[in-house]
Formats: structure tokens, C-alpha cells, sequence
């Protein structure tokens, strides 16, 4: 009885926690669907959308500053990093593809990259620092479009026959959230793909080689396979995916890892269904949404449990604070909270 009653007393925290989360609405109204996510801290966060929309918070959500670069409002900018509250990047789905970079808190923009090949379509990015980052598209040919920087975005380097396995035919990425593509200190990089079939691509060095490792997720559509991908060190991470036009489908759609990509298994309770995004709070409590909803794990990606079956795309914690924003369709914003 007293052991009964001393695992009951441990675990009555995270019953708790479960019981208080909440989600609430920091913006909506604008007419953008919002992938793009950057949040750096509990005051500074960056999103970018449909329609050329870029948006800035500098009081942790409660205000926002929109803005559409001129020229490009009819980009469809599905990723966006974002370095502190005057310098940002963005980069757009589809042909022509654009990057464009702010020095000036989106009072300008400058165009840093253009490809007018009509299969190119750039996925998501990520930034090792403040200087070197990488972006990964669609194949053209059957190679994966690989483009790197190490100038702070200001120029960047076709890196594409670095990688040199060629992808199978119907084998590509999504750009769902900018976050099918991950960096971790030291070089290492992750790169999810899916449809016909699905695969990480891993580099240890920024890069310049890389190793092929299958990801045993739900796969064999063009709708189906890993959707994002989310490290919490070099070898603990958790894969969530599924097939969007069936998002209230969970069958095999959210996979972990301890050995940093190589091999994967499925959790005891997967989420509810479909996700576009996951996100690590700690080592132990996760976060992932999607389209049917949002659910969290107090295992380190275990076991999921549903919190709301409200439409979000993206998700993220800020790189130093607590803030956890989402992003959705008609320029919806929402902080979690607890």
C-alpha cells in the first residue's frame, strides 16, 4: 500500500501538467496560411505564409508587425529563420524559388538566391550559427537540391553532387513546417524524405558527405511519409508523419530513434493523427500538430496525448526561453500554454 501510494504521489505532477494545457490565440484575420516558424525567445518570433506574408512579434505574441516584401507577394514562404529582431530569411515553395534576407526588421528585403527551373521546389532550411546554413529541395534528375551558406545567408552554394545516392522516383521532401531538415553542433544534419518511399539523409560535416539510413514510416503515396523531424541531441529524436489527406489516420505515423537516425521503432501510444510538426520542450515532454490537432508526450515521445483537434501547420519552442507558438491557416497564431 505504501508503494502504491508513493508512485501515486510521484506521478500526481504530470497528471496535473496534462490537466492545464491550454492553447491561446495571439493573432488571426490575416489572409496567410503560416509554415514558417522562428521563435528565439520568449519576446522575438518570426512567421512567414502564403500571400508574401511575413510576421514579427517583439512582446512574445501579444502584438504583431506584418509585412510583404514588395515584389513577392505572391510567394508562398514556407520557412523562415530568423536571428534576432532585424535579421531574418525566407524562402518560398515552387518555381521560380527566391531567398530572400532582411538587415532591417523587414523594412527591406534582398534577394539572395533565384532558380527559375521549373522542378525546383525548396523544402525547408537550417542554420548551424549565425553563418553556415543549408536548404534542401525537391529532386530534379533524381538529385536532391542541396544549397549551402556560409556568409550569413548572404550567398549561397549548390552543394547538390556532395549527395551522391540519387533518390527514387516519387521520393521527396515536404515542406509542411521547414522542418523535415534539422542541424545539430558540430556539422550534423538530418534530411527527411517520403512518398514512394521514404529515407534520412545524415551528415556529420556540413554537408560535404552523407549516409542513407531507411525510416520505416508510413510511405508508398505521394501523400504519405515523415513531415517533420525533431532532434534533442545527436542521437534522440522522433519522427511525425502520416498522410494528410487522411489526417485523422495514426496508423504508423510517428517513429523514435536512439541512435540518431540510423534505426527506428514505434512509440507505445502514437498521436492522434496526421502532424506536420514536432518539437522537443525537454528531454521528457514533447509537443506535435498538425491538421486534426495537437498532442504532447511526458515520455520523451512515448506515449501521446491529444490536447485539441484545432487546425495548426507548424510548432516550435524558443531557442532560449519557454514560448511555444503554432502556426495555421488564416494568419491564426497560438501560444500553448500551461
Amino acid at each position: 500500500m505504501k508503494k502504491s501510494l508513493l508512485s501515486l504521489f510521484l506521478i500526481l505532477p504530470f497528471i496535473s501538467f496534462a490537466q492545464n494545457f491550454t492553447l491561446k490565440q495571439l493573432a488571426t484575420g490575416k489572409n496567410t496560411s503560416m509554415r514558417g516558424l522562428s521563435v528565439l525567445s520568449d519576446s522575438v518570433a518570426w512567421v512567414s505564409g502564403s500571400n508574401g506574408h511575413v510576421g514579427k512579434t517583439l512582446d512574445g505574441g501579444k502584438t504583431w508587425e506584418w509585412m510583404q516584401p514588395k515584389g513577392y507577394e505572391k510567394l508562398d514562404f514556407r520557412d523562415i529563420e530568423a536571428f534576432d529582431k532585424l535579421k531574418a530569411i525566407v524562402v518560398n515553395a515552387g518555381s521560380p524559388a527566391f531567398i530572400l534576407k532582411t538587415v532591417d526588421g523587414g523594412k527591406s528585403w534582398s534577394e539572395v538566391y533565384k532558380n527559375t527551373d521549373s522542378a525546383i521546389f525548396l523544402d525547408g532550411m537550417a542554420f548551424w550559427d549565425n553563418q553556415q546554413g543549408i536548404i534542401f529541395g525537391d529532386p530534379i534528375k533524381n538529385k536532391m537540391q542541396l544549397l549551402k551558406t556560409t556568409d550569413g545567408g548572404i550567398s549561397w552554394q549548390d552543394i547538390s553532387e556532395n549527395l551522391k545516392k540519387q533518390l527514387k522516383l516519387g521520393e521527396a521532401g515536404f515542406a509542411a513546417s521547414g522542418t523535415t531538415i534539422r542541424t545539430a553542433d558540430g556539422g550534423k544534419v538530418w534530411v527527411a524524405t517520403g512518398g514512394a518511399i521514404s529515407n534520412i539523409y545524415y551528415s556529420a560535416n556540413y554537408g560535404y558527405t552523407w549516409k542513407v539510413y531507411s525510416c520505416p514510416i508510413i510511405q508508398g503515396e505521394s501523400s504519405t511519409g515523415p513531415f517533420s523531424i525533431t532532434f534533442f541531441n545527436a542521437k534522440i529524436g522522433i519522427a511525425v508523419g502520416g498522410n494528410y489527406l487522411k489526417d485523422k489516420e495514426n496508423t504508423n505515423n510517428v517513429l523514435l530513434t536512439k541512435n540518431g537516425g540510423k534505426s527506428w521503432f514505434k512509440p507505445e501510444k502514437p498521436v492522434l493523427g496526421y502532424r506536420s510538426a514536432v518539437e522537443y520542450f525537454n528531454n521528457q515532454i514533447c509537443f506535435a500538430t498538425g491538421s486534426s490537432g495537437t498532442d504532447y508526450s511526458l515520455d520523451g515521445g512515448n506515449t501521446w496525448t491529444n490536447i485539441s483537434t484545432q487546425n495548426f501547420n507548424a510548432l516550435q519552442k524558443a531557442k532560449t526561453g519557454n514560448l511555444v507558438l503554432l502556426t495555421g491557416n488564416k494568419g491564426n497564431i497560438y501560444q500553448l500554454l500551461w
